[in-house]
C-alpha cells in the first residue's frame, strides 16, 4: 500500500463489494481519499471497511444491470462533485466457452449486459458526477484488445470487452470538448474470483499500480487505454 495521502480527494467506485473494486476502494481510503463504493446486496467486505473506516469509506446499493438503480444513485448523489468515477463491472461465463458456438443465448445476454451495456449506462448517468477536470475510468481488459487477439478463445468475454471499448470510445467523441480523462483501464490477470487462481499477479502487487496509474491521469484530458503500468494498449 502506498504511504503518500491525498486527503480531500473523493471517488466513487461502481461495483466494490469484492475482488478488484474493494481492493481498489482500501487502497485509494489508504491515501487519504474519500470512496463511495456500491454494492449489490449487503454484508459484503466493502460494508466492513466502511465500519472501519467511518466518514471516510460509505456504501450505496446499486445493481449495475437496473438502469433506474442507476439513475437513482445519480440523483443520491446529485450535490456531490467526485475527482473520479470509476465504474468496475465484469462477469464471465462459467469455464469460459472456447468459441461463440458454445455459449448459451442467455449467458451471452448476461455477459453483454453487464460487461458494456451497464456499465456504459453508469458512465452516461454517473459521469455526470465526476468534477469538470476529473477521471471516468472503465475496468476494460487487455482481452479486449483487437490487435492482441493471437490465441482466441473467452470469445465473449472479450467480446463484451471491445464492445465496451468501442462504446466508450463514441462517449469519448460526443464529449471532445470536455476536460476529463476517460480512462479503459486492463489490469491484467490478477488472482482474484473472477481471475481465478492461477494468475500470476495478486492484488497487493497489482492495486497499488491501478491507482497509480488513475491518478496519473487527473488533469490530462481525453481518452486513453491503458494497462496497470500506465503503457497503451492497442485497440
Amino acid at each position: 500500500m502506498s504511504s503518500a495521502p491525498d486527503a480531500g480527494r473523493s471517488i466513487l467506485i461502481v461495483g466494490a463489494s469484492r475482488g478488484l473494486g474493494h481492493a481498489m476502494s482500501a487502497e485509494f481510503a489508504d491515501r487519504g481519499w474519500s470512496v463511495v463504493g456500491t454494492v449489490r446486496s449487503a454484508g459484503t467486505a466493502l460494508h466492513g471497511l466502511a465500519a472501519r473506516r467511518p466518514g471516510q469509506v460509505s456504501v450505496e446499493t446499486l445493481d449495475i444491470d437496473a438502469p433506474d438503480q442507476i439513475a437513482a444513485l445519480r440523483d443520491r448523489l446529485a450535490d456531490r462533485r467526485f475527482d473520479m468515477v470509476f465504474v468496475n463491472s465484469g462477469v464471465a461465463d462459467e469455464g469460459r466457452p472456447a468459441t461463440i458456438g458454445e455459449i448459451a443465448t442467455d449467458a451471452f445476454v448476461r455477459i453483454m449486459v453487464t460487461n458494456a451495456l451497464g456499465a456504459m449506462r453508469a458512465v452516461e448517468q454517473l459521469g455526470e458526477l465526476a468534477a469538470p477536470d476529473g477521471v471516468i475510468g472503465v475496468m476494460s481488459s487487455g482481452q479486449g484488445s483487437l490487435a492482441n487477439n493471437k490465441g482466441g478463445g473467452s470469445d465473449v468475454y472479450r467480446a463484451s470487452k471491445a464492445a465496451l471499448n468501442q462504446l466508450m470510445n463514441s462517449y469519448a467523441a460526443r464529449h471532445a470538448d470536455g476536460k476529463r480523462a476517460l480512462i479503459l483501464l486492463a489490469p491484467g490477470w490478477i488472482r482474484t474470483e473472477l481471475g481465478g487462481p492461477n494468475a500470476p499477479v495478486g492484488m497487493e502487487e497489482a492495486i497499488p499500480q491501478v491507482v497509480d496509474v488513475l491518478v496519473a491521469q487527473l488533469g490530462t484530458p481525453g481518452l486513453r487505454y491503458l494497462d496497470r503500468s500506465g503503457k497503451t494498449v492497442p485497440w
